[in-house]
This record gives C-alpha cells, sequence and structure tokens, in this order.
C-alpha cells in the first residue's frame, strides 16, 4: 500500500469529528437549562446545604435515643490509702499482749477486796492463768490474728486503675429535644425550598441569556439585511449620478446611512459575541465556546396563562413555603423555651469496675459492680426561663406578620407580572401590524424609486420604518417570551 493511500480515511475521520462537534455544539433551551443546573455553582452550594441540614436532623433525632459511653484511668500514688493510724495497726497487732495484761488487771482488782489474804491470792491466781495462757499460745494466737487484720486492711492503692461504662436514657426533658428535632426537620425541608428556588432562578436567568442570544441573532441578521439593502440602494444612486438624474447630495446621504447601517451591524455582532459569551457562562461552558441554537426563530407561544393568582399559588411560592416553615420553627423555639419551665427525667445506668478491687477489701484483683439510678431537675424559680418564652412567642408572632405581608406582596406581584403579559400580547400585535404597514410601504417605495417618482430619500425612510418595524416585532416576542417566564415564576410553576 503506498504511503499517501491513508489520506482519504484520515480526511474522512478529521470531517467526521468535525461533524460530531459542530452537532453537539448545537443546543436547544431544554439543554441550556440542562446544563446550567450542573454547572451552577449556587445550586450545587444550596444542595450541599440540604444535605448538611440531613445529616443535623439526624443527629437531633440521636439525641433522644439512648447514650453509652466508657471511662478509664491509671494513677499513681507515692503512698497507699491507710484505714487504720499507726497506733491502732499497733494495738490491734499486740492484741493478744494486751488481753493478758487486761485479763491480770482485771483479776488483781476483783479478787482484791477478798477480806483474807485477797492480794496474795490474786497475785497467785493472776500468775497461774497467765501462766495457763502462755502454756496454751492464746497470747501468740490473738497476736498473729491481729496482724492479720492489720494486713488485710491494707490498701496498696499506689497504682490504682479503674474504668467506668455508663448509659444514659433521657426519659422527659421537657419537649426540648423534641422540639430540636422538630426545628433541625423543618430546617432540613426550609433548605429544600431554597433549593427549589435556587433552581429556579438558574432557570429563569439562562432563560433570559437564551432569548437574548436569538433577539441579538435575528437583530444581526436584520442588520445585515438593511446593510444589504443600503449597499444595493448606494450603488444605484451611484449610477444616477453618473447618468445625471441624481445629485452628489442623494449620494452623500446613502452613504452616510450606510456608514450607520454598517456602524449597527458592528454591534450587532459586538452585541452577539457578549450574548453567546453570557449564555456560555450561565451553560457552564468556557467563554469561548462556538455554538449554536437549534431555534431558527422566536415564534413565542401567544396562548394566555388561565391561572391567576388563588390559594393555589401561595401553596407552590418558595417565599410563602419559607416563611411557613419559619413560622412552625417559631412554634418550635416556643416550645424550647417553655422546656425551661418544666422539669427534666434523666435514667442512667452502667457498670464500675477498678483494680484494687474495692469490693473485696482492696485486693489487688478486677472487680466492679453494676449501678442504675433515677436523676431529676426541677426548676423553682427560673426568671431565664420566663423571659426567654416571652421573647419565643414575640419571635413568633413576628414570623405570623411577616407572612401575612408576603401573601399581600404576592398577590400584587401576581397580577402585575400578568398585566405587563397582557401588555406585551398588545404590543406583539400592534408591532405586527405596524410590520405589515412597513412592509407595504417599503414595497410602495422602491416601486416607486424604481419608476423615478420619489426620491433615494424617500426610499431610505421606508428602509428605516421597516427596520424599526422589525426591531419592535423582535423585542415584542422577547417580552412576551420573558414575560411568560416571569409569570411561570410568579405562579411558582
Amino acid at each position: 500500500m503506498k504511503p499517501h493511500s491513508n489520506r482519504p480515511i484520515l480526511v474522512l475521520l478529521a470531517a467526521l469529528s468535525l461533524l460530531n462537534t459542530a452537532i453537539a455544539q448545537q443546543l436547544n433551551l431544554d439543554q441550556c437549562r440542562e446544563r446550567a443546573l450542573q454547572a451552577n455553582r449556587k445550586l450545587q452550594a444550596a444542595d450541599s446545604k440540604r444535605d448538611q441540614t440531613r445529616a443535623l436532623a439526624n443527629m437531633a433525632f440521636a439525641e433522644m435515643l439512648p447514650r453509652v459511653s466508657a471511662n478509664g484511668g491509671y494513677m499513681w500514688m507515692q503512698k497507699s490509702v491507710n484505714l487504720l493510724s499507726e497506733e491502732q495497726k499497733d494495738r490491734i497487732s499486740h492484741i493478744g499482749d494486751n488481753v493478758q495484761g487486761d485479763i491480770r488487771t482485771a483479776l488483781h482488782e476483783e479478787l482484791g477486796d477478798l477480806p483474807i489474804g485477797g492480794d496474795r491470792l490474786a497475785d497467785r491466781l493472776a500468775d497461774r492463768l497467765a501462766d495457763v495462757i502462755t502454756n496454751s499460745n492464746f497470747t501468740s494466737s490473738l497476736n498473729q490474728t491481729g496482724e492479720n487484720i492489720v494486713d488485710g486492711l491494707e490498701t496498696d492503692t499506689r497504682n490504682v486503675g479503674f474504668g467506668l461504662v455508663t448509659l444514659t436514657q433521657p426519659i422527659y426533658m421537657g419537649g426540648k429535644l423534641i422540639a430540636a428535632y422538630q426545628i433541625a426537620r423543618l430546617a432540613n425541608e426550609l433548605s429544600g425550598v431554597q433549593y427549589d428556588m435556587e433552581r429556579e432562578a438558574t432557570l429563569v436567568e439562562v432563560d433570559q441569556a437564551y432569548w437574548q442570544v436569538l433577539s441579538v441573532q435575528h437583530k444581526l441578521q436584520l442588520a445585515q439585511t438593511y446593510a444589504n439593502l443600503l449597499d444595493t440602494l448606494e450603488h444605484n444612486v451611484r449610477l444616477a449620478v453618473e447618468a445625471d438624474m441624481a445629485t452628489t447630495g442623494d449620494l452623500a446621504k446613502v452613504s452616510v446611512k450606510r456608514n450607520e447601517a454598517q456602524m449597527s451591524l458592528t454591534k450587532a455582532t459586538n452585541g452577539l459575541a457578549l450574548a453567546r459569551m453570557l449564555l456560555a457562562q450561565r451553560c457552564g461552558m468556557p467563554l469561548d465556546t462556538v455554538f449554536t441554537l437549534s431555534e431558527s426563530g422566536l415564534a413565542p407561544d401567544l396562548a394566555a396563562e388561565p391561572e391567576g393568582f388563588s390559594q393555589a399559588v401561595l401553596d407552590r411560592r418558595g417565599e410563602m413555603r419559607m416563611l411557613r416553615i419559619a413560622d412552625s420553627i417559631a412554634l418550635q423555639g416556643e416550645r424550647t423555651a417553655a422546656s425551661l419551665l418544666k422539669p427534666n427525667v434523666v435514667l442512667t445506668g452502667g457498670y464500675l469496675f477498678s483494680n484494687p478491687n474495692v469490693f473485696d477489701g482492696f485486693s489487688n484483683t478486677w472487680g466492679g459492680t453494676w449501678m442504675a439510678g433515677v436523676a431529676v431537675n426541677i426548676p423553682i424559680v427560673h426568671p431565664t426561663g420566663v423571659y426567654a418564652l416571652k421573647a419565643a412567642k414575640a419571635k413568633r408572632r413576628e414570623a405570623s406578620y411577616r407572612r401575612q405581608e408576603a401573601e399581600e406582596m404576592i398577590e400584587l406581584q401576581v397580577n402585575k407580572v400578568r398585566y405587563e403579559l397582557e401588555l406585551a400580547y398588545k404590543h406583539h400585535v400592534q408591532a405586527l401590524s405596524s410590520l405589515d404597514a412597513a412592509e407595504e410601504n417599503l414595497r410602495l417605495a422602491d416601486e416607486s424609486y424604481r419608476a423615478g417618482v420619489c426620491s433615494s430619500s424617500d426610499l431610505m425612510a421606508a428602509q428605516t420604518a421597516w427596520l424599526q418595524a422589525q426591531g419592535e416585532v423582535l423585542d415584542a416576542e422577547i417580552e412576551v417570551a420573558m414575560g411568560r417566564v416571569y409569570l411561570r415564576q410568579a405562579l411558582g410553576k
């Protein structure tokens, strides 16, 4: 195969690539809307806000569930905790000797009161009993028992380890936990409404940019047509001057008008470029993106919106939904403030363990115990709660007043936008009528000029009137299209 035999294939692939690119860059209104919804940063932030409030609502609900926690620690101390003093330790360790001495003293006191030979008998009996106690190891046994007691009471708390696992379950908190959950849930609902409103605003912005591009695009075509008419007229007038059928003044007037038309064409070209940049920015595309719009004409829908102001409009409007949610949040805030004046009941339980084992004579082993209890707090004098409740009630009244005012303003807005749309319909009808008259006038002026009945100035005046009539029709079509967008927005659709 020759080296250049692949060239047709490469050319075909390049052509197909360009064709696909051209097709991909052709956009209609729905595609522009979809791109704008995907690229709008404010809408993405509103969506993240919705996720945040949903998590906060779940967190508020979790506050009503049992909470289990574990704590532990280790502590080293220079000295152990002593339950006995040094004097007590000494007495208990020598309890046998002390008992033997106490017995001898008691015998002397009891036998010393005998009438004859009491002292001598007491000494002999005491010595004899002491010998018996000594020979029977009674004293040493008692001393050993005392030492064992002293050793048993040694705590050895120089190295202490401890732990605590607790469970806490709110039983009744005056209603504040339920109110907090309701506030968080309403905040999540509010973020959803804000997302819907941001989405609606995004669609309105892209509609405005879209119809603006179409409008400028048609005005550019109109300016090009007008410039072509003046080019033809200038050529004809120049021929007429050469044939002494027109003056150079007539040619100068046409040249001035032609230059003005070229300037208008340049402005329309620049305006179209700027309008395309704005639409590209709204759609999240690079500003230098080359694209075309699939609609070839404006062709606004002239069917009137049947719906007017009603309660359904208030139910759909995002502002009213937000104010109703704000009213509900104020109600829950009032309940939260009222909970400051109500008792709180909490159930607690857990397991406590330590080493040394305080439940087994401070032995160096791990030991623990289960525990359970109920904590109750009853406010008696609580002026803060009283004023907080008054403030919450005032805030709720404020939210109610704002909602009533918003209802009146929305009704006024709907009526105003509907009235402006009706005027736009009338403007469109009048513009079409004026365009028909301007086209007829231009046709007659052109025939008269060709017949030599009217001057070039008359023809230019007819062309200018036709251009203005075409511009009025374009403006009226855009006015109708955007009026319908604004009315749908006012109706909450």
